[in-house]
């Protein structure tokens, strides 16, 4: 009671005109005021500023038995980072050409080998000899399988086999007794060279009937599908 009337006393005079002296306004007018200050104070917790954790530095695991052997441990890296190289290794790409159904470019998944290649591409045509190809090899990322195509012609000494695989691809087929005309050759005999299926053995005949025949070998770099990689690998198995 004592509170109150010294709250009461306190307030202004108009406050206490329009409150009465009662009791029980004088009590409302507290309960009033403690809620108010109840809700300052949540609102000023709810917006405070609060600390964020840096992230958390973890080292990758290391290869069994690596400290054993003194190897340097992997380096550091960001908690929740994809793995840079993880995601390079993710997949390869590789050049399937030849005596496939669907030539091109085909993009597997790492640890593929050329039987997978030459899935992705169709599969082999029919009648192609195959048996100089290595199915079960594994493939590397920018690699160029060529199937159907003559191999290159095998060093002295070496016994005279079919060559198989290689940096740029692998290679099916018997070498030709001699170079390709380009002027009289038919769709069949153009497929024989490395890297020509149906479609640009078409393009060959299309261009030797458009500008009456080749003039020289050079002549092929205007062939349509013809790059700077293929005509290296044609010019010495061709000849006007």
């Amino acid at each position: 009671m004592r509170g109150g009337l010294a709250l009461r006393e306190r307030m202004p005079v108009w406050l206490q005109t329009r409150c009465g002296l009662e009791r029980r306004s004088v009590l409302a007018l507290t309960v009033l005021l403690v809620v108010v200050a109840a809700f300052a104070v949540q609102h000023f917790w709810a917006g405070r500023t609060e600390s964020v954790r840096a992230p958390e530095v973890v080292r990758a695991a290391q290869s069994y038995g690596g400290e054993e052997r003194g190897e340097e441990p992997a380096p550091a890296v960001l908690a929740g980072a994809p793995s840079a190289v993880g995601t390079a290794a993710a997949e390869i790409v590789v050049d399937v050409s030849g005596k496939v159904r669907e030539p091109g470019i085909h993009r597997l998944p790492a640890g593929s080998r050329v039987a997978d290649a030459l899935h992705a591409a169709g599969g082999v045509r029919p009648g192609t000899n195959t048996d100089g190809l290595n199915r079960a090899r594994f493939l590397v990322d920018g690699e160029q399988v060529v199937v159907g195509a003559p191999a290159p012609p095998s060093a002295p000494g070496s016994g005279g086999g079919p060559a198989v695989g290689g940096a740029t691809g692998s290679v099916a087929g018997a070498a030709p007794a001699a170079p390709v005309p380009l002027n009289t050759a038919t769709v069949d005999q153009l497929e024989t060279l490395p890297g020509v299926g149906p479609v640009l053995a078409q393009h060959i005949i299309d261009y030797r009937t458009q500008h009456g025949g080749f003039r020289s070998v050079d002549e092929l770099r205007e062939v349509n599908g013809i790059g700077d990689r293929r005509f290296a690998d044609l010019r010495n198995l061709v000849r006007p």
